[in-house]
């Protein structure tokens, strides 16, 4: 049974990630797209391609969907920092902000989230491997869909996530993202 406290403290973290619906995710902008997707947009399509992955690999896509919309969280606090700031800031890690995010949230619900947050940042089990490669895959895929907006300067996005793609299925999917095209799904007699 939860207290009243627990209520809140769990709410808070409810509306606190309510904030990625708003955040940009920033590197786009030096690719020059003007209005890039928010980090809560991200986080969905990386969870969706994560149950993917994960069925193609053997991995639970439960597990596997839990870590993808639970990875970036923290930039509630951090923002979504470029690569070429992480050269010039120190950040604290993604487990220690999480562990304040969810410090006021009932027990269960904190630890269930501190271990997901813990286990997709050691990069160690299958279903963290897959929800890196989720993450990685949908930056790939999004620099895709940007390119056929007419956005040119995406090629090292494309480039540098699919160089960090681990599993099989991943490389698999990042070739079907690069050589088809975004729209094809709406005409299924052209496939």
């Amino acid at each position: 049974m939860c207290s009243d406290h627990d209520g809140t403290g769990a709410m808070s973290f409810i509306f606190e990630t309510g904030v990625l619906k708003r955040a940009a995710r920033t590197g786009w902008w030096f690719a020059g797209v003007e209005h890039p997707e928010s980090i809560a947009e991200h986080s969905f399509r990386t969870a969706v391609i994560g149950m993917v992955l994960a069925a193609m690999e053997g991995a639970d896509p439960g597990r596997v969907s839990m870590l993808c919309v639970l990875h970036d969280t923290q930039e509630t606090r951090t923002t979504d920092m470029p690569h070429i700031a992480r050269r010039y800031l120190t950040a604290v890690s993604n487990t220690v902000v999480t562990a304040d995010q969810v410090a006021d949230c009932p027990p269960a619900a904190a630890e269930a989230i501190r271990a997901a947050v813990d286990e997709y940042e050691a990069g160690e089990t299958r279903e963290a491997i897959v929800a890196r490669d989720a993450d990685k895959l949908e930056c790939l895929v999004q620099a895709v869909e940007y390119r056929h907006q007419g956005i040119a300067d995406v090629q090292q996005w494309i480039d540098s996530s699919r160089a960090a793609l681990r599993t099989a299925s991943a490389h698999r999917l990042a070739d079907a993202a690069l050589t088809g095209t975004p729209m094809a799904w709406l005409n299924p007699q052209a496939r």
